[in-house]
């Protein structure tokens, strides 16, 4: 049985990042919560493939990385990075190469430790890539115009971009030649020269391939991405509201159903206009905001409301929620009768209803069963209405 490779990622965390702005290097300050250098961690900690992590840093922030770093059996001791990135790739691949052993590393996968967002899916393609290839690195190919633009802003020519493809972080090698690639590079002096690691390694004869890398897979420099990072991580605040409501039928020759007059043999009794449909749905929305429901806002004493269009109830219960910060995101409105059929009336009822909350018309939805003649439903003693929504948080 052939032997699996053990693979190790390397972090490189040693760089001051001036870029992000004032403040802690950028690998250790917070996004959504945690520092970057955790979430980075982590994504190589909880890869199945991934036997040993070994993360390189500045002399000046073992306290910082302490901080930051997991409790995982995987993870190694910190080492000391040097002045450029090659060289505080170099010192890795040297604590890495020293292991030796059982522990003994056969492929490392170097990545950025300002690149929280990797998934396993990129890890993966650089892993099997090596299977056949000296190294591999997760790319992205250029999709914008290209252009060269001179020291005083103004475009110069266009840059093709067939071929042009962006350079992402894990890059993967079989450890002993890149060893040699940047051993090579050292003696030469010309390691600083080199833009990344696979450079170095392709300087030296190695076969290095491309695979797919992924959007969500960027590195935070400025802090604008550290503002970006937290707008992808901060989670919106989901409500779901459900409402119930039943009015019995009375003399009339119609009853209002969501906002639409349907001819009928009874009417419905109520203290506004017995729209058990808007009723249901005000109670669902209120509900979900945690805002009491329909009776606490217009109580069915005050004279005030008698008769009144349930339109004024719906349109109270979508604002207040909106103050308080939410947003509608859909609606779902169930009648329940024997009678009158909702089904010729329905398109105009969910019209009616977006127009009111405000929504588009795929968001609403406004349908009817019966109880097969069971229950007051089913005796045609009056109609009954469930409703539910959800509202999305943080619109304010």
């Amino acid at each position: 049985m052939t032997k699996r490779p053990r693979i190790a990622a390397l972090i490189v965390a040693a760089g001051r990042g001036t870029r992000a702005g004032e403040g802690l290097p950028k690998q250790y300050r917070p996004v959504g919560g945690l520092p970057v250098l955790t979430r980075t961690l982590a994504a190589f900690a909880d890869h199945p493939g991934v036997d040993a992590i070994q993360t390189v840093i500045h002399p000046d922030d073992r306290a910082l990385y302490d901080a930051s770093t997991l409790a995982n059996d995987k993870i190694l001791s910190p080492v000391s990075g040097g002045g450029t990135r090659a060289d505080s790739v170099l010192a890795g691949l040297r604590a890495l190469d020293g292991l030796g052993g059982s522990d003994g590393i056969d492929c490392v996968l170097i990545h950025d430790g300002a690149r929280p967002f990797v998934g396993s899916e990129v890890i993966d393609r650089v892993v099997d890539a090596l299977g056949a290839a000296d190294g591999a690195l997760a790319m992205l190919p250029a999709v914008d115009a290209m252009r060269r633009v001179g020291e005083d802003g103004r475009i110069g020519p266009d840059v093709p971009r067939e071929g042009i493809h962006r350079a992402q972080t894990p890059q993967g090698f079989r450890l002993p030649a890149l060893l040699d690639a940047f051993a090579a590079a050292e003696r030469a002096g010309t390691l600083a020269q080199h833009l990344d690691d696979a450079a170095i390694a392709h300087a030296n004869g190695m076969t290095v391939v491309a695979v797919k890398g992924d959007p969500a897979n960027f590195k935070l420099t400025t802090a604008e991405d550290f503002a970006m990072a937290d707008r992808l991580l901060a989670l919106p605040d989901i409500r779901h509201g459900q409402g119930f409501d039943v009015h019995a039928f009375c003399e009339g020759d119609h009853v209002i159903l969501c906002g639409v007059k349907v001819p009928h043999s009874q009417g419905l009794s109520g203290h506004s206009d017995a729209d058990v449909g808007l009723h249901a749905l005000t109670d669902a929305i209120l509900g979900a905001a945690a805002l009491g429901d329909i009776g606490r806002h217009f109580p069915p004493s005050d004279p005030q409301w008698k008769g009144t269009d349930s339109a004024l109830f719906l349109d109270h219960a979508v604002k207040i929620v909106g103050e308080a910060g939410f947003a509608l995101s859909n609606v779902d409105v169930t009648l329940i009768c024997e009678r009158p059929k909702i089904g010729p009336v329905s398109c105009a009822m969910r019209e009616r209803v977006a127009e009111i909350c405000g929504l588009d018309l795929s968001r609403v939805s406004v349908k009817a069963t019966t109880t097969e003649r069971l229950g007051f439903c089913g005796r045609e003693e009056g109609i009954a209405a469930l409703a539910s929504v959800c509202l999305i948080g943080g619109m304010g």
